[in-house]
This record gives structure tokens, sequence and C-alpha cells, in this order.
């Protein structure tokens, strides 16, 4: 059974007659990326093949969060061949907590959807997570740690555990319930999204447990689902950055809980 974040269910939204509504976006897939010459055009072409045969109405926004290699070239070159992709460029590298951040607050989709460049989720998992948000959930996280998720490729050892001791650590200070914060898969209504990455300020790591903050303080359940999940080589996190993200926590945690008006 999903897991709920401490929040009372809502009645799912109606949705407006596409004949009346005809200029708004289903949905919004952010990718942020940095120094992904490699890994970006694989995964958006996924992407895209997935969304023209499963929604009428959708758009795909990279992020270039200031990369020195050919990352802003790759994405413009697919934008050129696909309309629906936009093209968004950070002056200089901050995280990918402000990328992302950049590329949902200009979503226009009714859901919002953020994934990472590698694809380590294959995103056929998104119609799991579209499923959550149909049974009035306010955001579905893809998740590693509930079960029924599979792994089919694992992390070095040493990078597992001290993921999952993080996320023991995240869970007693910061988010109690969410087994897995950093999963690079997360659908959103859009609209409470926007509200959400307005407000957030962690550029690093460590946002995904800021936004996940907030939607618990203003009462958005969430819903955590289990999803496929492959390491993929060439990881932006090192060993070291484990640290930076629980310092980011503490932060956000110290910062106490924040409200949308």
């Amino acid at each position: 059974m999903d897991a709920v974040h401490r929040a009372a269910l809502p009645a799912p939204r109606p949705q407006p007659h596409a004949e009346a509504d005809t200029a708004v976006i289903d949905l919004s897939v952010v990718i942020p990326a940095y120094n992904e010459e490699q890994r970006l055009r694989p995964g958006m072409d996924e992407v895209c093949r997935y969304l023209r045969t499963t929604c009428r109405r959708w758009e795909l926004i990279v992020v270039d969060d200031g990369s020195t290699d050919r990352t802003a070239e790759v994405a413009a070159e697919a934008a050129a061949a696909e309309p629906r992709i936009r093209l968004l460029r950070a002056p200089a590298n901050r995280g990918k907590g402000h990328a992302v951040r950049i590329g949902i607050r200009a979503s226009r989709g009714r859901r919002v959807l953020f994934c990472d460049a590698d694809a380590a989720t294959p995103i056929e998992e998104l119609a799991q997570l579209h499923d959550r948000l149909d049974d009035g959930y306010a955001a579905a996280i893809g998740s590693r740690a509930r079960p029924g998720a599979r792994i089919e490729v694992r992390q070095h050892a040493l990078r597992e555990l001290l993921g999952k001791a993080g996320n023991r650590l995240i869970q007693a200070v910061a988010v109690p319930g969410i087994r897995d914060t950093q999963c690079g898969f997360k659908l959103f209504d859009g609209d409470k999204a926007r509200r959400a990455f307005a407000l957030a300020r962690t550029d690093g790591w460590g946002f995904d447990v800021e936004i996940l903050r907030i939607f618990h303080a203003n009462g958005w359940p969430i819903a955590e689902v289990p999803v496929r999940w492959s390491h993929q080589p060439g990881s932006k996190v090192g060993p070291f950055d484990y640290a930076k993200v629980l310092a980011e926590i503490v932060r956000v945690r110290l910062r106490g809980e924040t409200r949308t008006k």
C-alpha cells in the first residue's frame, strides 16, 4: 500500500472539457542537466517517444545548469526537431535544486514530472504515478525503498550504504514516513508544485526534502510509489556530497514549516 504523508485525501479534481481548455498543457516534464552531453539525448528521446503515444498536450523542459560541455547544444538540437521541447539555461552552475526550480516555475502543465537525465527510472513508470494523482494525491514520488521496487542495477555497496543511512536520518529529522526522498522521479499537481517551488530556497541535492516538507505543511498528500530503477554510470553524486545534503536538510529543518498563501 502506498505511503500517505500525514494528510487527508482530497477529492479528485474534475478535469475541464478539452474543447474549452485547448491551450492547457496536460503534462510538463522537467529534466535538470549539468555536463550531460553523453547521457542527455538518449533520455530525452525516450521521454518524447513515450509522450507522443500517451499524452495529448505535453512539453519537455531541459534546464542546463551552467554546463561547461555541449549539454545545451545537445538539448537545442533536440528542440529544433521537436517544438514541444524547451531549453532554459542558468548562467552558472548552482545545483540540481536550482535547476529543477527554474524548470518547474516555468512549466505550464496540469501535472509536472521531474526526472533525471540518466533515465535511471524508466519513463514508463510514470503511468503508476499518474494513477496516484488520479486517486487524489497531490504528489506521487518514485521510491526504491518501498516493497515492490525493482533495483535492476545496484549502486556500489558504499554508495548504497550511505544512501540508506542518509534516508533514515532524513526520516528522523525532516520527513517522517517517506523511505526514499532522493529518487529523481517525482510527479506533482502542477499548480501546487509551482507554489511550492516558488517558496523553496535549497539549490543543492537536498531540495527534494524541502519540497516534500512544504507539501506536508500545506496538507497536500504524498504517495510513495515503488518503481524500477537502475544505477547509471557517470553519477554526479560523490561520497562527500552526502554530507552536503545533510547540511542542507538541517537548514531546511531549522527554517521550520512553510505554508503557501
